[in-house]
């Protein structure tokens, strides 16, 4: 069955690609001249990129504004991108292959993203590479999961991919984190289970008509929990630490989904 607007999605995507090469130049020369705008201007090109989209984003809890912090999230689109840069002043973390894709690779680079080899005995040296973004400062934004999700459950994190938590940027304990992404309206209306795949992008999905039937249909809203901060020196191991992170993201993500908030919870319990 086919959703959303050809029209609309005409003018999106063609107000999107427009937009985003006019950036790409200013953004590369920020780069090549090592300039403070190339850490600022991300955050304006997502935040009107989220406008150009149609994507009302809700954010609650009190984001870190450590300097850095490592924001671990759950990720089911390629959307999480556009509105977590609306948000935080940081780098992703993404899989090797990104940096090869057409366009969206080009973009990932001038974000500055850094790019894994997600496989465990790559786990030394995709530490290195985050350590040393970490160590000049750099927030970054990690997906644990190492794949996205359908929308409607947060995968298990994988432990490994937290190792960069141990290191001591500017020999303090690295900020940690958990932050929910959740797709919960369209138009004003709850998103069902059965409708939440029109904007999760999973499994074996061709982007280009996933992009196109989403870029049609209404405005989007997307809450984004950011979640007491820890560090590795709040828990035992580092596994636990990964499991405390996935069991706050994936209660954020459920409680979002079913329209209340912590807030409201804790009033529940204490009722």
């Amino acid at each position: 069955m086919a959703f959303g607007s050809p029209l609309t999605a005409g003018l999106r995507l063609s107000a999107y690609i427009a937009f985003t090469l006019m950036i790409m130049p200013a953004q590369g020369l920020a780069l090549a001249l090592r300039s403070p705008l190339a850490r600022t201007i991300p955050l304006w090109y997502h935040r009107r990129c989220c406008r150009i989209l149609g994507f009302r984003v809700e954010r609650r809890g009190r984001q870190s504004r450590h300097k850095p912090t490592l924001f671990v999230a759950n990720h089911s689109s390629y959307l999480d991108i556009t509105v977590l840069g609306s948000l935080i002043q940081g780098s992703f973390v993404a899989k090797a292959e990104v940096a090869g894709w057409f366009f969206f690779g080009w973009l990932a680079k001038l974000q500055r993203t850094v790019f894994v080899e997600r496989q465990a005995r790559r786990s030394a040296a995709q530490r290195d590479a985050m350590s040393r973004r970490l160590d000049d400062g750099d927030s970054l934004i990690l997906f644990p999961e190492g794949t996205s999700d359908d929308g409607n459950r947060v995968l298990p994190f994988k432990s490994a991919l937290l190792s960069v938590a141990e290191r001591r940027p500017q020999g303090e304990p690295l900020i940690v984190q958990p932050v929910s992404v959740a797709y919960t309206r369209l138009d004003g209306l709850p998103l069902g289970r059965s409708l939440r795949p029109l904007f999760a992008w999973y499994g074996d999905m061709e982007l280009a008509p996933h992009l196109w039937q989403l870029a049609g249909l209404g405005r989007l809203t997307v809450v984004v929990h950011f979640h007491q901060p820890v560090s590795l020196e709040d828990f035992a191991s580092r596994k636990q630490l990964s499991n405390h992170c996935r069991d706050k993201v994936a209660q954020g993500v459920a409680l979002a989904l079913s329209g209340r908030s912590l807030a409201s919870l804790r009033k529940a319990k204490a009722a």
